[in-house]
């Protein structure tokens, strides 16, 4: 596919490729190994809610990628899962991120860009935005001799995970760092852990730009567990943190297309209504029934009291949602089940101290 040619409406198997391709690094992700493929006409496989236009992206190429402009300089790469950045500058490119899934495209599609523009091919800088491997592991493709840029702590997990695919970054900041690379200016800040104890916010003022991964994910609603987010508070507080950038889109590290503030908004949104619909849960599903049958099977009673909590909260967003984002009827109870352990633990709501 031609840089210039970003057709939404066509689409490739090839998409369905990448996604199958993020099947390890996911199961990776969660400790478990990729279940044995069923047959397609399986009578065991559930069906769900058809995927909204609006959450595909344009279809990736015979090599298995898209590469788009952004504003200016700046591109966006996916293969229909996952996605990484880069500015291509008069000194060389500045990459953001590295999935391995994307691997030697990366360069593929530097490469397309370079030959478009006349401008130098050469990867002289790596920017991560975080130290999971789903995001990081084609760093080491690119050589020794690039600039590693990240938060440190970032390094310090690198260091701990000693991952040869992953090296640590050799450019470290705590708080902001602006970069002046090639005659572009980058802002890096790290505004408290939310996905990762070292997730950051890249902005492009230039560029009207922000990359922020992991978080929202434009146009679907979270992964399984709400991401997988190490801090569910700060996650649920990122979006308000992103919004006070100015930007117009959003470089998610996931899914098929680019993010807007809309798509920020109603993340956001579909997040509040679950906390909403989790307290209002709390307050009605009464644990006497479970615990009653269950006796001193004390996990059978949580569980099932738990389960109930979920179905409560999550059948009006699932039904709200539905059309709205992609998967709703996939995720929306692992999200639920989720954020009511943190309103539960990290908020303290409902607890009650006994007499």
């Amino acid at each position: 596919m031609s840089v210039l040619d970003s057709s939404p409406n066509r689409r490739s198997v090839l998409s369905r490729s990448a996604a199958v391709a993020a099947v390890p690094a996911l199961s990776a992700l969660v400790g478990g190994a990729s279940a044995a493929p069923a047959s397609a006409d399986s009578p065991d496989l559930p069906d769900y809610a058809p995927i909204p236009p609006s959450a595909i992206g344009p279809a990736v190429n015979a090599q298995g990628y898209h590469v788009g402009l952004i504003e200016r300089n700046l591109y966006w790469i996916t293969d229909g899962t996952y996605q990484a950045a880069f500015l291509s500058t008069r000194d060389g490119v500045v990459l953001f991120d590295a999935p391995p899934t994307i691997g030697g495209n990366l360069q593929r599609a530097i490469d397309e860009v370079a030959a478009a523009n006349g401008l130098p091919r050469k990867v002289t800088h790596i920017v991560y935005s975080h130290h999971h491997a789903d995001h990081l592991g084609a760093s080491s493709l690119f050589g020794r001799d690039v600039e590693r840029i990240g938060h440190v702590e970032t390094r310090r997990l690198l260091l701990r995970d000693n991952d040869p695919t992953r090296p640590a970054p050799d450019v470290v900041f705590r708080d902001r760092k602006t970069l002046h690379i090639g005659g572009e200016r980058i802002e890096l800040a790290y505004q408290g852990t939310n996905h990762t104890p070292d997730n950051i916010y890249i902005h492009f003022p230039d560029h009207d730009t922000l990359m922020l991964v992991d978080i929202s994910l434009p146009g679907w609603v979270p992964f399984n567990s709400f991401n997988l987010n190490e801090d569910v508070p700060g996650s649920i507080a990122a979006p308000a943190k992103a919004l006070s950038y100015p930007w117009r889109h959003h470089i998610a590290g996931h899914m098929g297309r680019l993010g807007s503030r809309h798509d920020m908004a109603v993340h956001q949104q579909y997040v509040t209504d679950i906390v909403d619909n989790v307290k209002a849960a709390m307050n009605t599903v009464d644990p006497t029934p479970y615990f009653t049958r269950y006796g001193n099977n004390t996990w059978a009673a949580v569980k099932t009291y738990q389960d109930a909590i979920v179905d409560y909260a999550s059948g009006p967003v699932v039904k709200k949602y539905t059309g709205v984002l992609a998967a709703a009827d996939v995720y929306t109870a692992s999200n639920a089940f989720v954020i009511l352990e943190s309103v539960r633990l990290d908020l303290g709501y409902g607890s009650q101290v006994h007499s």
